[in-house]
């Protein structure tokens, strides 16, 4: 690969988690908590994107995000104050300039009524302020004038740096603000900037395009070199600059110039040590390296690797007749144990918080909101929640679907929702917990709820069901991920054609989860995901049935029971239900559902009750246990197909392949043959 496009791959990278922070930052302001590290951390994403964008050549970006960010220097020297209209296009802009990232990530560039209307509103919020005028001094920007002689200072104070500062014309041909870097510069501490015009020829000689002025900066305080290299770290190539410890003797301040001085930023004012050192301190803790995904999946896997080998040493020990008690058998107990370790830390590794993901959720529904002149807002809780990065990318196609429902077809119009006695502004939450050893996301709304009898006729009408059909409520809830299916009257930008929901279960049934619905009329619905934390290993239960084993995940396990005569009972056409402390729950042989002949009857066997998010408990039938391990998952999908009851397979200790069953999906299953078998009368 060409090094160039390799940095170019980079700067990308770096702008997903810019953007990612300057939404957070926006959203937070639009909140009322527009404090000042808050407004610098969205200052110097945009800076920061700016910055790569022009070394790339980026123009249309590096223009845009210039203008972005005159505001938002306005906004933290305090000409302008965060009220709910400048948040409003703050949030905009930031779209705007996530899409002239995007349409340079693909080598477009963007049409120019894209932007137009928000940079016209960029514009007038500010004046068409800030930059140096023709004496060097810098308009807009707070400066107290005051002449300091160093000589004066107390010795102690005199600890920092002396910059020198000359821009090169290309510096502002990429559209860099001098007056910007300086502001940078004072939020590291007490800065003082005298202006150097030795360089500003005759006035009958000035070519407009060159550039000429140039600044000496002394900066006080304990302040690490590469701080001030970072804020410079842009414009390095298109500059002059020199950096050197205050104790270095000063050049002669050119006669006729004032010396001016700007304050430290509150964060890192002069008598605040503790927060000086909690910040070093926090930026230390944010130290981070960028690995190839590649390398740490071959990871994952060698890690996986040696956890089948370790249960197969322990097999062979086991077939020997060694007793764990013996050297070798304390061997294994430790090395299995820092195996486990090894697989959680290398796990960690690939973990992420499902923020990455979330954070695109706020402008989706800000856009949604605009086309179909709803008032929405959207609430995110648990966006800490970390889960297998594998996870988080596949994600976002099944929450941008089922966002869109919520909103297009969940939440009434405001007119609508004020003759109801609700607020005119409906609400979405997204959320994200983990329970029961897997992640569920759910996307509720406080909209119309479901609408069954629509459903069902709009199901019959395209033919997806008989007219004569009974369902249950949460049969008709399921009919809306059918291929095809829409309620909408008619076609629009955001639905109608048939296609999004059944795009959401197939998505998550890929990934090995479960997708339910609950909705109540006039109050609202709730979507519920169910997926697995990693892609790559689990704790199980492995069980005989017949000849064939396995595993049943120790997530949806709750307990294992061997079964009384009188607990079990007759239920519909050949069904039975098992009796658990006063509780009846279906029960069902494991070889009836695999179509596995010679295996145990229940009151042979052994019951083991498990349980589905959102569907219930199911006790299953199996012949023996024969051990709780820790398997690594195959997927059964990649290598073969799907089939139904059947989440993946794993490689055990003798060699043999398990199967890993899905407990949702029987669950699931088991419950529609249970429905079916109440409408058959018993004996028949």
């Amino acid at each position: 690969m060409d090094p160039m496009e390799a940095i170019k791959q980079t700067y990308f990278q770096e702008c997903e988690e810019l953007l990612l922070a300057m939404e957070e930052g926006l959203i937070a302001i639009q909140s009322g908590e527009a404090d000042s590290e808050v407004i610098n951390a969205v200052f110097r994403a945009v800076h920061s994107i700016k910055g790569g964008g022009g070394a790339f050549g980026f123009e249309n970006l590096v223009a845009f995000a210039h203008i972005f960010e005159t505001v938002l220097d306005h906004l933290r020297s305090g000409t302008l104050a965060a009220d709910e209209e400048v948040a409003t296009v703050l949030l905009r802009a930031g779209d705007v300039l996530a899409d002239h990232v995007q349409a340079a990530r693909n080598g477009e560039i963007l049409a120019a009524e894209h932007d137009r209307e928000i940079k016209q509103q960029l514009e007038t919020l500010s004046g068409k302020e800030g930059g140096c005028d023709a004496a060097g001094d810098f308009d807009g920007i707070d400066f107290k004038p005051a002449v300091i002689a160093l000589d004066d200072l107390d010795p102690a104070a005199q600890q920092g740096w002396r910059i020198h500062f000359a821009p090169h014309a290309a510096l502002y041909a990429k559209a860099n603000e001098p007056a910007l870097l300086v502001r940078e510069l004072a939020t590291l501490g007490e800065t003082a900037v005298t202006s150097d015009l030795s360089r500003l020829p005759a006035l009958d000689v000035i070519e407009p395009d060159q550039a000429y002025f140039a600044w000496d900066i002394v900066l006080k305080g304990d302040i690490a070199r590469d701080k001030i290299e970072e804020v410079f770290e842009f414009v390095v190539g298109d500059c002059e600059l020199d950096i050197q410890p205050l104790e270095t003797p000063a050049p002669e301040t050119p006669e006729g110039l004032d010396v001016e001085t700007m304050a430290p930023q509150p964060e890192v004012a002069a008598g605040q040590p503790e927060k000086k050192e909690a910040h070093a301190a926090a930026e230390a803790a944010k130290q981070t390296i960028r690995v190839d995904l590649d390398k740490v999946d071959r990871l994952v896997n060698l890690v996986g690797e040696l956890v089948i080998t370790q249960a197969m040493l322990s097999q062979r020990v086991a077939e020997c007749k060694i007793p764990r008690s013996s050297p070798i058998g304390d061997g294994l107990n430790e090395l299995e144990h820092l195996l486990r370790e090894l697989q959680e830390s290398v796990m960690a590794i690939r973990t992420q918080p499902v923020k990455s993901v979330f954070q695109r959720m706020p402008r989706l529904v800000r856009e949604l909101a605009a086309q179909t002149n709803k008032k929405v807002r959207l609430v995110v809780e648990g966006e800490g929640t970390e889960v297998d990065k594998t996870v988080i990318e596949r994600l976002g196609e099944p929450l941008t679907h089922m966002i869109r429902n919520a909103v297009d077809h969940g939440l009434e119009t405001p007119d609508e929702r004020a003759a109801a006695g609700k607020p005119e502004e409906g609400t979405v939450t997204l959320s994200a917990e983990h329970r029961g050893g897997r992640i569920v996301i759910e996307v509720s709304d406080d909209g119309r709820g479901i609408n069954r009898a629509r459903v069902r006729e709009k199901a019959i009408e395209r033919e997806l069901i008989a007219a004569s059909a009974q369902l249950s409520d949460e049969e008709i809830d399921n009919l809306i991920f059918m291929p095809g299916f829409s309620t909408a009257s008619q076609v629009s930008n955001i639905s109608g054609r048939g296609v999004g929901m059944d795009v959401v279960r197939r998505n998550i049934v890929d990934l090995g989860g479960r997708i339910t619905i609950g909705s109540a009329p006039k109050s609202g619905s709730r979507f519920s995901l169910t997926l697995p934390l990693t892609l790559a290993v689990l704790d199980g239960m492995v069980v005989a049935v017949g000849d064939q084993t396995f595993v049943l995940p120790l997530a949806h396990i709750i307990e294992s029971l061997k079964p009384q005569p009188q607990d079990i009972r007759p239920f519909g056409h050949g069904r039975h239900l098992l009796n658990v402390r006063g509780a009846y729950v279906p029960l069902v042989q494991v070889s009836e559902l695999m179509g596995i002949k010679g295996a145990a009857k229940p009151l042979d066997g052994v019951v083991i009750l498990v349980e589905s998010q959102g569907t219930g408990r199911l006790a299953l039938v199996v012949d023996a246990i024969l051990g709780q391990h820790q398997v690594v998952i195959k997927s059964f999908e990649g290598n073969y197909r799907h089939i139904d009851g059947i989440a993946a397979a794993t490689i055990l200790g003798d060699g043999r392949v398990a199967l890993i069953l899905d407990v949702d999906g029987l669950v699931g299953r088991c419950r529609s043959q249970l429905a079916d078998a109440e409408l058959q009368p018993t004996g028949t």
